[in-house]
């Protein structure tokens, strides 16, 4: 064999082993891509669309159109997903309405393929101003809500998610006294989260407006014109008597309570805390730990973007996102 022919075969030789090497670094790569993607999984959810004057834009809309539901909600034909299997049912303030109270969040739910609901309750049907009665009448009135949801959508549970009286007394009454659990097999209760935005759920003194109208005993003034709903979430109510006699929670239930440091109406603010009882797992948030920047009073926190990836987290625990702390304003959000 001449040495031009043992050159050739060598060459042959070193490109065969280099395309061997190539090919196995080509496939250890697109396996190592393959389990990038699969370990990163699907996206994250855009960040809620919050923006300045959404609020006032929100409150007008609730004034023209009372009885219109927030976008993405009451979709009777909706059916949950594996990765949503629960609808989420959004329960709005005193003197607000599903429209005025929801049209941040209700949407940005929907978009990650939740069920969204969002009834009226506690008011005459028609009125911008709901949530103004008893609270164990508007407790009733979400209960039947909830099994019409649970129904419609084939669901065995539903989360709560509720702002004020929406998130504390309102369900919490539904769920001690109106059958939304069952503490002797706490697996059956109709509800799994109750997820609350500045909840009065031990009463409120409304910046000590509350604490004056009570020592003057005019409470009953106040409620005969704005509502039951007044007297009820005062501090030593009856109703707040009652609701707390036999502690805070009920069994089975996850509890999220989502607190401002600047909230004007349910005050003080520390009252809107739960303490956790057997069966029960509670998570108080101060939203200024987390995002110290972030100044939202009572009712700006419903549209407020750092609140609303902290419902999404207490929703779907399992696939928790970072907050990107960003400013939200009183009133007006952000």
């Amino acid at each position: 064999m001449t040495d031009r022919n043992v050159s050739r075969g060598r060459s042959n030789r070193r490109r065969s082993r280099w395309g061997a090497v190539c090919a196995g670094l080509g496939l250890s790569t697109a396996v190592a891509l393959q389990g990038v993607a699969a370990a990163s999984g699907p996206p994250a959810p855009p960040r809620p669309q919050g923006r300045i004057l959404d609020t006032p834009a929100a409150l007008a809309g609730g004034l023209l159109h009372p009885d219109a539901p927030p976008a993405g909600a009451n979709d009777w034909s909706c059916r949950p997903t594996r990765e949503h299997p629960r609808p989420v049912v959004l329960l709005h303030g005193s003197a607000a309405n599903a429209f005025n109270n929801w049209s941040m969040l209700s949407p940005w739910l929907k978009q990650q393929g939740y069920c969204v609901f969002a009834p009226n309750y506690g008011g005459v049907p028609g009125s911008p101003f709901q949530a103004t009665g008893p609270i164990a009448d508007s407790a009733r009135q979400i209960a039947a809500y909830v099994d019409r949801v649970r129904k419609a959508t084939g669901a065995r549970q539903v989360d709560l998610v509720g702002h004020s009286q929406g998130g504390g007394p309102a369900p919490r009454w539904y769920l001690r006294f109106e059958g939304g659990t069952n503490p002797a097999h706490p697996k059956r209760n109709k509800v799994r989260s109750l997820i609350a935005l500045a909840p009065s759920n031990h009463g409120s003194n409304v910046s000590g407006i509350g604490t004056v109208t009570t020592k003057l005993g005019l409470n009953p003034t106040v409620s005969a014109v704005v509502g039951q709903a007044w007297s009820d979430q005062m501090v030593g109510s009856e109703m707040n008597k009652k609701l707390d006699r036999d502690g805070d929670t009920q069994p089975g239930v996850r509890y999220t309570v989502i607190a401002t440091r600047y909230d004007e109406g349910a005050t003080p603010y520390q009252n809107n805390f739960l303490t956790a009882g057997p069966g029960a797992t509670v998570r108080n948030i101060l939203i200024q730990e987390i995002c110290p920047q972030d100044v939202s009073d009572h009712l700006s926190l419903a549209y407020d973007t750092n609140a609303a990836q902290l419902v999404s987290n207490a929703l779907d625990p399992a696939h928790a996102q970072p907050v990107r702390c960003g400013l939200s304003l009183p009133v007006l959000g952000g």
